[in-house]
């Protein structure tokens, strides 16, 4: 089924109370009194349904002393006390510890949870919508193809496909061009991403380019001269930068295209589509937002296994292998003299580990 997010967006704010999505808070007498109302009861009733029901009959300790949260009792009778005791003595014996990603993931949702922006101009509009976007690994990488999300962003409606580009951390647009053995502390010029600009979005039968810069090229034109050559039923094209999230026609779950590089292709697919609430991050700057991110193992410097590959090195008389990977440390080690000639003859390329941005 086919979905246009403005037409989404529309449906519910027709079907919604503002009340339902406004940022602003009710009161809580007005909450009070809404919620007798919708359950018909009195207002007697629903003090005592707080009292009885309100968080301090939860206690579990005197009223004198100052509970540690992360410390759960003995002999708990709550039953989501018992499942917590459980989980924590199965971590316990298991040593299984949150590791630092996850805890930067728990540190984000923190920070960012009903954050408002300074300034008016970045508040996201109330009744806009928030979209999960999982971008796969490209298709070169046959291990995680279709396997997992390479990341998960969230997006509102108000923003542009080139921001949502802007957004995707892909090794490829890392990569620095050239060989580099004569001069290992040359500091390039550029990476890929910086030369080669140019990359697509294709949704629905529609390649929407990005045409921001002047070097950007018009890469969705090979399959276009295709179709016109085989009388095949010819895809659109639009501009990126110019296309919102809220214009889209899309589905839910179906699976689109993301090209950069030429030929480094991702697969995108819209998991999840809603309406924008208070507790979101409602400042537009920190859009897209990292939610997510895969980790993968890093190759290792194949003298020390220690640090991470950062030079790669071809037709190297040292390397056990060719080609060969070393650590910025071992490489200049290994191939030049303490003055920092190079010593026999190797070709040598700058190394951008996929696992180095875990």
């Amino acid at each position: 089924m086919y979905w246009s997010k403005g037409s989404f967006r529309n449906e519910w704010l027709k079907r919604l109370d503002r009340s339902n999505y406004a940022y602003e808070k009710k009161s809580e007498d007005t909450f009070d009194a809404n919620f007798a109302k919708e359950m018909g009861m009195s207002a007697d009733t629903l003090a005592d349904l707080k009292s009885i029901c309100s968080v301090g009959s939860l206690r579990c300790h005197p009223d004198d002393q100052q509970p540690d949260t992360n410390v759960v009792p003995s002999d708990p009778t709550l039953r989501t006390l018992i499942q917590r005791k459980k989980r924590q003595d199965f971590r316990a014996a298991s040593k299984v510890n949150k590791n630092r990603h996850d805890l930067y993931a728990d540190e984000l949702e923190r920070l960012t949870g009903g954050i408002k922006p300074k300034a008016a101009i970045d508040m996201v509009p109330e009744g806009d919508v928030i979209l999960t976007i999982n971008v796969y690994y490209p298709a070169n990488v046959e291990k995680f193809t279709c396997v997992r999300p390479h990341v998960t962003l969230l997006m509102t409606g108000s923003h542009t496909l080139a921001e949502l580009r802007d957004g995707i951390c892909c090794v490829s647009d890392l990569q620095v061009c050239g060989e580099f053995s004569s001069t290992p502390d040359v500091a390039p010029e550029f990476i890929s991403k910086d030369h080669f600009k140019s990359a697509y979005f294709f949704f629905e039968g529609v390649f929407y380019n990005d045409m921001r810069y002047p070097e950007c090229r018009d890469i969705s034109r090979t399959v276009i001269e295709w179709q016109k050559a085989y009388n095949v039923p010819l895809y659109s094209q639009a501009k990126m930068e110019d296309t919102r999230f809220v214009d889209l026609k899309v589905k839910v779950g179906f699976p689109y295209l993301y090209c950069h590089q030429g030929d480094c292709e991702h697969l995108v697919i819209i998991t999840d589509v809603r309406l924008t609430h208070a507790n979101d991050c409602l400042d537009k700057k920190l859009y897209p937002m990292l939610v997510h991110k895969h980790r993968v193992p890093t190759q290792k410097c194949a003298v020390c296994h220690i640090y991470i590959g950062r030079w790669l090195t071809t037709n190297d008389q040292f390397a056990p292998s060719n080609p060969c990977l070393f650590c910025d440390k071992c490489f200049r080690m290994l191939h030049y003299d303490t003055k920092g000639n190079k010593i026999g003859q190797f070709m040598a390329f700058p190394y951008v580990d996929r696992g180095a941005f875990n």
